[in-house]
């Protein structure tokens, strides 16, 4: 039976994605940094489900998680890194504990969960890591700088280790969700405490006071939770998976622009290559 390992089901994607595995007959270690948070997904699924404890930018802890999930299960075939928060704040007001902490969580949380499970992986020359990016990887907004940077990291670490583990037989997805109803918008949002003035036209209004889309976001979790399951479980694994379709209009404009940029500025760009020699 295939065993999903999800980080981050305390709320949540993370919390819809374990609920939905368990409910398709799959196995889940469900782990959130407090393991009674996630226990009673846990409860109701005895036999198929395992809470644990997990903070992700504690290697050790990663190193353990992963160890109790191949006792417990045999091995680990879905990796899902979804733990993360986000942050807003101008680039100048960034506090760099602040960042370091996001980066921590966001970023080399993940790098250490797909340390720990790519040596079975690699055994056994199966497996799939999915990893939650977000639209913000695709661009970045006033205020979500530092977030946009820990999510185009992930994205570019994903696309090297998709090119390097396929040919032993294991699977990469970027999943990039829109908007969904969740509480990233809410508790999981966090905000600089020391704010400049000049930026109030630019970053102000979307600072988290003032953000209102928490608990108006078009995208349903449950839904994503479910379409996620289906993609990893079918024959074809798309490079990144938009989700939402919020995600579809705000991506897709900025794949258009880039196009158009590209060619408005072709003749420049190839301007800076050595002039081809030429043959008699």
């Amino acid at each position: 039976m295939t065993t999903w390992l999800i980080t981050g089901c305390s709320s949540g994607l993370g919390r819809h994605l374990a609920q939905s595995v368990l409910a398709a007959g799959f196995n889940a270690v469900v782990t959130a940094r407090s393991a009674a948070a996630v226990q009673d997904i846990a409860t109701s699924c005895s036999k198929a489900a395992l809470a644990v404890a997990l903070d992700v930018t504690d290697k050790e802890a990663v190193a353990r998680v992963v160890r109790l999930a191949e006792e417990r299960f045999g091995a680990v075939d879905v990796l899902v890194n979804n733990a993360g928060y986000g942050y807003r704040a101008a680039i100048e007001e960034g506090d760099d504990d602040d960042v370091s902490d996001l980066f921590a969580a966001n970023f080399f949380g993940a790098v250490a969960m797909i340390k720990a499970v790519l040596p079975g992986m690699r055994a056994r020359r199966q497996g799939t890591i999915v990893n939650i990016s977000s639209i913000a990887a695709r661009l970045a907004m006033p205020g979500s700088g530092y977030y946009s940077a820990t999510k185009f990291a992930l994205e570019g670490l994903s696309d090297a280790l998709r090119r390097e583990v396929a040919p032993l037989g294991i699977k990469v997805l970027i999943v990039e969700p829109g908007a969904f109803r969740t509480d990233f918008a809410g508790r999981s949002l966090q905000g600089v405490a020391n704010v400049i003035s000049d930026y109030a036209a630019t970053v102000g209004p979307r600072r988290k006071e003032n953000d209102k889309t928490h608990g108006t976001q078009p995208g349903d979790p449950e839904k994503a939770a479910r379409t996620i399951i289906d993609v990893v479980g079918g024959q074809r694994l798309p490079v990144r998976l938009l989700l939402g379709s919020d995600a579809i209009k705000i991506v897709g404009a900025e794949v258009e622009a880039q196009r158009k940029e590209i060619a408005d500025w072709e003749a420049v760009s190839v301007s800076t290559d050595f002039p081809q020699s030429r043959t008699e």
